[in-house]
């Protein structure tokens, strides 16, 4: 094999592939980018068999071929090259590859391709298009609220459920729950109900960045699904298992709503759960009454924080506590200038929304503290 590309588009591929190169490989062979030179482009495979990319671009190619070099390597060698473009030439002689860029030069071994776990397009079932400023979108108001606890897998990622044209993406650990709605141009007899794991939905916030509204080609089976996006194919495994009725957990009504201005609410709360933060629970502890909110905490072995902030209350005063986190988490996925929060109890489930976006809902559960 012997190619020469572009060094900028090669390091963004190679960054690309890399998320699904293991750190820990369960052989050595995974731990290696597959590279396949043929007609104009190359294309690099990276794999840890639950979740797959591979990436294509463009590359003048004088003798097609595959390798397989180390990934961690291949990356180092290739991004600290001097020159605008790159050589890369295999050497039969002694199984290794030789990389160039203007006057540098590196040498690095071949591992043995024929032992890489070739990546075949998935044959979906299930086929379907988003855009992907909406999939971004859904991804930043649900996966925040994924469990990290592998104990129990069917919360560590993100129900995604279509029916007709319309699709929820939602998301819990069973103490917090994100959900947001939208519209799809999808037409089948068959509904969708799958579980996607939020460590690659989180990944696509790096690979589907496009400024340009840009069809993701979806496509499911029963344990797979497959995304296709411009020069871009990923490939991962879905979760099984039952996900819980999300209809069920969120309240029907509230007797109290706190119009709230977000920038405001947020610099107050940053400030007062630095004392909370080295507590078992994180709790930052909240007073609305007349038309003001209270923010404290209390950690006896540090200290004790309070701030107060203009909030417009319709309805009875509460005084509720949260884990900081779980309120922390939501308003950086909320783009508007206000918010609402809404109670019932001090112990019963409250919610986030936005006035503008009754599509978006965030219900978390309280505290109980000494004082409840």
């Amino acid at each position: 094999m012997k190619i020469t590309c572009e060094k900028k588009e090669l390091v963004q591929a190679i960054q690309t592939v890399l998320k699904a190169v293991p750190s820990r490989p369960q052989m050595p062979i995974l731990s290696g980018i597959y590279i396949k030179a043929h007609q104009n482009y190359i294309e690099l495979q990276g794999t840890d068999y639950e979740i797959s990319i591979i990436c294509k671009i463009k590359a003048i190619i004088e003798t097609e071929g595959t390798i397989v070099l180390p990934g961690k390597y291949l990356y180092e060698v290739v991004r600290t090259l001097p020159g605008e473009y790159v050589e890369i030439k295999n050497n039969d002689s002694d199984n290794s590859v030789n990389i160039r860029s203007n006057s540098a030069q590196f040498n690095l071994l071949n591992m043995q391709e024929n032992e890489f776990p070739v990546i075949e397009p998935l044959k979906g079932q299930i086929n379907f298009n988003l855009k992907n400023d909406i999939f971004l979108n859904f991804i930043k108001k649900t996966s925040f609220a994924c469990a990290t606890d592998e104990s129990r897998p069917v919360f560590t990622g993100c129900l995604m459920d279509i029916t007709d044209e319309n699709i929820v993406m939602a998301a819990t650990n069973m103490h917090r729950l994100a959900l947001i709605k939208g519209n799809i141009n999808y037409i089948s007899d068959n509904n969708i109900k799958i579980i996607i794991p939020a460590k690659i939905l989180n990944e696509f916030t790096h690979i589907f960045n496009s400024e340009i509204p840009t069809d993701i080609q979806i496509s499911c089976t029963h344990n797979k699904i497959s995304f296709s996006y411009e020069n871009i194919y990923v490939i991962s495994r879905l979760i099984e298992g039952q996900f819980p009725d999300y209809n069920r957990v969120i309240p029907k009504e509230f007797k109290t709503h706190v119009n709230i201005n977000k920038n405001e609410f947020q610099s107050a709360l940053d400030r007062v759960s630095l004392i909370s933060r080295s507590g078992d629970y994180n709790i930052i502890h909240f007073e609305f009454v007349d038309n003001i909110v209270r923010i404290s905490s209390d950690n006896p072995n540090i200290g004790k924080a309070e701030e107060t902030i203009n909030v417009d209350i319709e309805g009875p005063g509460i005084n509720i506590s949260f884990n900081a986190k779980y309120i922390i988490d939501v308003l950086k996925a909320i783009d508007a200038e206000n918010f609402i929060f809404s109670f019932n109890q001090p112990l019963t489930t409250a919610s986030i929304t936005q006035r503008d976006n009754k599509n978006f809902v965030y219900v978390v559960t309280p505290v109980r503290t000494k004082t409840m």
